[in-house]
C-alpha cells in the first residue's frame, strides 16, 4: 500500500477516544518498523502529529527534531552530503545528530532504548542478553545514525575517536553488525590483531546472513595477512569465498599468494576447520542464529503471517540450505526458484525472490 492509502486506512479507523487512537497508532508504528515499511511509518507519524494535544506535540518535535529538521531527513542530508563527498561538512550535522541522539535517548537505571529492526532482532537480543530493563523502542535506526558519524570520523582521519561512537552505536542494537563490521575496519587500519579477533567472534554469534558470516572470515583474513600468519589467512579467505563469494576476495587472495611467492592451493576443508579451532570459531553460522529464525518462521506460520514467515524462512534456507525449508518456501512463493548458476535469467529471477544459495557445496572447485 502506498503511503496515501495507509493514510486513509489508518484514519478511518480513528473513533473519538485520544486513549484508543493512542494505542491503534502505537501498535501500527511498533509494526511498520518492524516490517521496514516506511511508507507505513511516514503515515503513523503524520496522525500521530494530528492527533496530539498541542503541549505534547510540542514535546514530541523536541525529541524527534533539530533545528526544525526530523531526525530521519537530517540522517538522509547527512547521506547525501556523503554521497557527494562533502565530508566535514556531513560530520558537522551528524555530530549534532549524535549529541541530539545521546543526550535525549539515553539508558538509565531502569530503561534503555533500542534500536532492533525486526522481529528476528527482538528475539535474537532477548535470547542472548535477557534486559531486565524496560525496553523503550527508538523512532528511528539510531544505530545507523550514529554509525554513519563514525564513518565521517574515520574519513576525515581520527579512527581512534570512532571508537566510543561505534560501541555506543552498539548499545543501541548489539544484533546487528553493520556498527560492529565498521569498528572492524578501525581495527584494522590500526593493525589491532586481538580487538579485531574479539570482535570478530563477537559478529559471528549474531551474524544472519551467509555474505555476513563471509565478510568475518575476510576480515580475520586481512589482518592474519597483515601479522604474517599466511597459511591460516589463506584458510580464512577460502572460507570466506565457500560462504558467500565477493569480487573483493580473489583480488585480496592475490596479494597474499605474492607475499607466500606461490600460487594459493584450497587447504582442505580439514585445514580449514582446524585453523578456525584454533581462533576458537568454527564454520557456518551460530546455532542459536538458526534457532531462533526456525522458531520465528513456525509461529508465523501457526499465525498464518505468510509475509514474515517467508522472511524467516529464508533466513533459516540461506544458513542451513535445509531442503525441506526451500520446499516450505516454494509451497507459500512460488517464484521462489531453485537457484541455478549465475548470469540466468532464472537466476535473476531468484535473486529477486529472497533464496539464494550462497554456500559453496564442493569448496574443492
Amino acid at each position: 500500500m502506498s503511503y496515501d492509502e495507509i493514510l486513509s486506512d489508518l484514519r478511518a479507523k480513528l473513533g473519538d477516544s485520544p486513549e484508543e487512537n493512542d494505542k491503534l497508532l502505537r501498535e501500527a508504528g511498533e509494526k511498520f518498523a518492524k516490517e521496514g515499511n516506511a511508507e507505513g511509518f511516514e503515515a503513523v507519524n503524520t496522525l500521530v502529529l494530528e492527533n496530539m494535544p498541542e503541549e505534547k506535540r510540542k514535546e514530541y518535535e523536541r525529541l524527534t527534531h533539530v533545528d526544525g529538521v526530523r531526525l530521519d531527513k537530517l540522517h538522509e542530508n547527512i547521506e547525501k552530503l556523503i554521497s557527494q563527498r562533502k565530508f566535514v561538512e556531513a560530520k558537522s550535522l551528524a555530530e549534532r545528530l549524535y549529541k541530539k541522539i545521546t543526550v535525549e535517548y539515553k539508558e538509565t537505571d531502569k530503561e534503555k532504548f533500542v534500536s532492533l529492526r525486526n522481529p528476528f532482532e527482538d528475539e535474537l537480543y532477548q535470547l542472548m542478553y535477557k534486559p531486565e530493563k524496560t525496553l523503550n523502542r527508538c523512532p528511528y535506526d539510531f544505530a545507523e545514525y550514529i554509525t554513519t558519524y563514525a564513518f565521517l570520523i574515520v574519513e576525515t582521519g581520527s579512527p581512534l575517536d570512532a571508537i566510543p561512537v561505534l560501541e555506543k552505536a552498539m548499545e543501541y542494537n548489539p544484533v546487528d553488525c553493520g556498527p560492529k563490521f565498521e569498528l572492524a575496519e578501525v581495527y584494522k587500519l590500526l593493525k589491532n590483531r586481538k580487538r579485531l579477533l574479539d570482535l570478530t567472534k563477537e559478529t559471528l554469534k549474531v551474524a544472519s546472513s551467509p555474505v555476513a558470516i563471509a565478510r568475518c572470515y575476510a576480515n580475520m583474513g586481512y589482518i592474519l595477512t597483515d601479522f604474517q600468519e599466511y597459511e591460516d589467512a589463506a584458510a580464512f579467505y577460502t572460507a570466506s569465498v565457500m560462504m558467500s563469494p565477493n569480487p573483493a576476495i580473489p583480488r585480496e587472495m592475490q596479494h597474499l599468494a605474492d607475499l607466500m611467492g606461490k600460487p594459493l592451493t584450497h587447504p582442505g576443508n580439514e585445514k580449514i576447520i582446524e585453523v578456525m579451532k584454533k581462533y576458537d570459531m568454527e564454520f557456518g553460522p551460530d546455532q542459536d542464529v538458526v534457532s531462533v529464525a526456525a522458531q520465528l518462521a513456525s509461529y508465523y506460520l501457526d499465525k498464518n503471517d505468510i509475509p514474515n514467515a517467508l522472511n524467516a524462512m529464508k533466513m533459516t534456507y540461506n544458513l542451513t540450505l535445509d531442503e525441506r525449508v526451500k520446499d516450505l518456501i516454494i509451497k507459500y512463493d512460488p517464484n521462489a526458484i531453485r537457484y541455478v548458476p549465475k548470469g540466468t535469467k532464472a537466476a535473476e529471477e531468484a535473486e529477486r525472490s529472497g533464496i539464494t544459495r550462497t554456500v559453496n557445496e564442493d569448496p574443492e572447485k
